[in-house]
């Protein structure tokens, strides 16, 4: 655990201290955020603070590869820095759409070469087990990868639309992530239960933590595509690397363990995935491209119901709380203890989701310096 904590506190110092650098850095190359019909923030500002995650990472993985409890990942596969090198690429890719604007079909295809990067250096889903027999091939498992990658990048560039929502999001969701392989590897192999997956969530989870301070209402930069698709690209990385522990060993496990590196991922990235396909769906019902970018978004309605930003920001918070902690406590939970607990929290955050307090403006009708541009 120590070693995981030096990786995450690492990532989230270097991040700390480079955001300002990106700050600057965008303000020289007019990377900055302006003010739209369908923004909620009044206040043009600065975007490209993914460039300084991308730092943390580099740093977190050179620290990492110091570790003696960490050695065996890197000797084992160049997968720690496959992650670097696709993370390194997409970052680049919206640095790029940051300062000079690319289409849809560009980026898509920068992502496209990122994930192939990752699965070609082996990084990549090693079984797909359906009822106890494992299905696909080499290239089945290299082009889901592809997939998976691509959908969790889209995902959280999605979800990236108010000040700190996307970092918070990710820095929740990815501690769950980071418990679940880390409880995960310690039954698989209690004598070196060193593994990728729990690596790369850390890092993930210091550049969010790092980031967070600088991203906060109001937001002095924003992470911008260079940080969305990085963060995309990280938890994608660890979920297909945790399909190669054997979930099989978790002997607490009061459901079908053999699933959970595919659902939980899935978990996770819940609140993302639901934004994006309800956004796909509703462009495509009117006859629009899937990337024409609108004000419909799940944290667009929760300000539309009368939610503060502040409110909104937390309500999504506790959403991605009880959906990814909810999901691994599943898996070292005994059922009749973790579905009731389950529940009520659902109910409760339904609750205050709904609860609109009376003499309150709809948020899109008020004016306010706050919030992430849209780029979806």
């Amino acid at each position: 655990m120590r070693a995981y904590l030096l990786v995450l506190v690492t990532a989230a110092a270097v991040t700390y201290l480079c955001t300002p650098l990106a700050r600057r850095l965008a303000e020289q190359l007019g990377a900055m955020s302006p003010v739209r019909d369908r923004d909620v923030h009044s206040v043009p500002t600065p975007r490209l603070g993914g460039t300084a995650m991308l730092a943390g990472l580099a740093a977190a993985l050179v620290v990492a590869s110091q570790l003696p409890f960490l050695e065996g990942v890197f000797a084992e596969s160049r997968g720690p820095w496959a992650v670097l090198g696709a993370a390194a690429l997409v970052s680049l890719l919206g640095v790029a759409d940051d300062v000079w604007g690319l289409d849809a079909l560009a980026k898509l295809g920068g992502q496209v070469l990122a994930a192939s990067l990752l699965a070609w250096q082996g990084v990549q889903l090693l079984s797909l087990p359906v009822f106890g027999v494992t299905v696909g091939s080499g290239p089945t498992f290299f082009a889901l990868t592809v997939v998976a990658v691509l959908v969790a990048v889209n995902a959280v560039n999605f979800i990236d639309g108010l000040d700190g929502l996307a970092a918070g999001v990710m820095l929740i969701s990815g501690s769950a992530f980071f418990v679940y392989t880390y409880l995960l590897s310690q039954d698989a192999s209690p004598r070196d239960y060193s593994n990728l997956a729990t690596l790369v969530v850390a890092a993930l989870v210091g550049c969010c933590l790092g980031f967070l301070p600088h991203n906060l209402h109001p937001a002095r930069v924003f992470m911008g595509d260079s940080g969305s698709m990085l963060l995309g690209l990280l938890l994608a990385a660890s979920g297909v690397a945790a399909s190669g522990v054997d979930p099989t060993v978790v002997s607490r496990a009061q459901v079908v363990p053999v699933f959970l590196p595919l659902l939980l991922p899935l978990a996770v990235l819940l609140l993302p995935l639901l934004d994006l396909v309800w956004a796909v769906v509703r462009r495509l019902a009117k006859g629009q491209s899937p990337f024409t970018p609108d004000r419909l978004h799940l944290h667009h309605r929760l300000l539309d119901l009368g939610h503060s930003h502040g409110r909104a920001v937390g309500i999504m918070y506790a959403w991605a709380a009880v959906i990814s902690f909810g999901a691994v406590s599943t898996a070292f939970v005994p059922l009749p203890v973790a579905l009731p607990v389950w529940g009520a929290a659902v109910v409760v955050v339904a609750v205050v989701t709904l609860r609109i307090r009376r003499g309150v403006r709809p948020a899109a009708a008020v004016a306010s310096s706050d919030g992430a541009p849209e780029r979806s």
